[in-house]
């Protein structure tokens, strides 16, 4: 325990996908003695290096990693078994002396590690199943009774939010916002955190985004998706199987689609989800979190990390 002592520091860089955030976090790792630590949902498979833009294997050898492709993708990674891990490699790397930096854009991984996650107990798998084969408008209507307040804040064709709201309600006799009120597990108040958001100009962003996709089709990304069409244990529901670019490509793979339809379909795909991570990032963190843009040099971060704070 830390007793009367100043807390341990974690450096976050978050931002959305092809900000930049993986050269800064091996910068800072080089010149604070760091620990590059995965937040990101995809790079947690072992399956998804190219498509999820893992660091390279020379990236690894650079500066420490961990939790990159620690995952196989036959089970499916949640945010609760996320942050539980990631909280005993944070405490590993502080009980070594080094720093950890933590790095990704997975937005929910990043809130669950710090705030904790609900309670909640485990959902009486037949009630799962009953509320899963429920069309989204039945669904709805049933939450509506059962739980208003969330019925009133999620979408009618939000499938699976309105799911998981409703077999909270069922199993558990309590609201999904009831157990979310009691949030247990966070790190937060244990430890200084030394946050940067990365927020570039959204043009060079998206150029970024296609510039990447192109180069996943032509660096290994193929190979990554026969291998997962593959494998028999690793079903169409499983979360890696859903990562961007499996679908996308494995149209090419089938023969469904062109190389060039499967290209402009990932560059899609991923323009999509940069967009998503970039308005969530914007809004969603704490207003006295830094923002700043893609010209941001290691070493500006670096005078953040360092200062005493006030």
């Amino acid at each position: 325990m830390n007793i009367g002592g100043p807390l341990p520091k974690l450096a976050l860089i978050a931002g959305p996908t092809a900000s930049g955030k993986s050269a800064l976090a091996m910068a800072l790792a080089e010149a604070h003695d760091g620990v590059v630590i995965n937040a990101d949902s995809a790079q947690v498979y072992a399956n998804l290096r190219i498509l999820s833009a893992r660091p390279s294997a020379a990236d690894e050898a650079r500066v420490p990693h961990r939790l990159f492709g620690y995952i196989d993708g036959a089970e499916s990674c949640s945010a609760a078994r996320w942050a539980a891990d990631a909280r005993q490699t944070i405490a590993q790397v502080h009980a070594s002396g080094k720093l950890p930096i933590l790095v990704g854009g997975t937005g929910l991984y990043i809130r669950t590690l710090l705030d904790g996650i609900a309670p909640i107990p485990d959902i009486d798998p037949a009630i799962r199943a009953e509320v899963r084969a429920l069309p989204v408008a039945e669904a709805h209507a049933a939450l509506a009774i059962a739980d208003p307040a969330a019925a009133a804040r999620l979408a009618p064709a939000d499938t699976t939010r309105v799911a998981r709201a409703l077999e909270v309600v069922r199993s558990t006799g309590r609201t999904l916002a009831a157990w979310q009120a009691h949030l247990q597990g966070g790190i937060a108040a244990t430890i200084d955190l030394r946050p940067l958001i990365l927020l570039p100009d959204r043009d060079w962003l998206l150029a970024r985004c296609d510039e990447r996709a192109e180069q996943m089709l032509d660096g290994g990304a193929v190979a990554e998706v026969e291998a997962l069409l593959a494998r028999a244990d690793i079903t169409p529901n499983l979360s890696v199987r859903r990562a961007i670019g499996v679908q996308e490509i494995g149209g090419w793979v089938t023969g469904r689609t062109t190389r060039s339809q499967a290209l402009e379909a990932l560059r899609l795909a991923t323009r999509q989800y940069a967009k998503r991570q970039f308005t969530w990032f914007r809004n969603q963190p704490p207003t006295t979190w830094p923002r700043l843009n893609e010209t941001c040099a290691a070493s500006t971060f670096s005078d953040i990390l360092v200062q005493d704070k006030a």
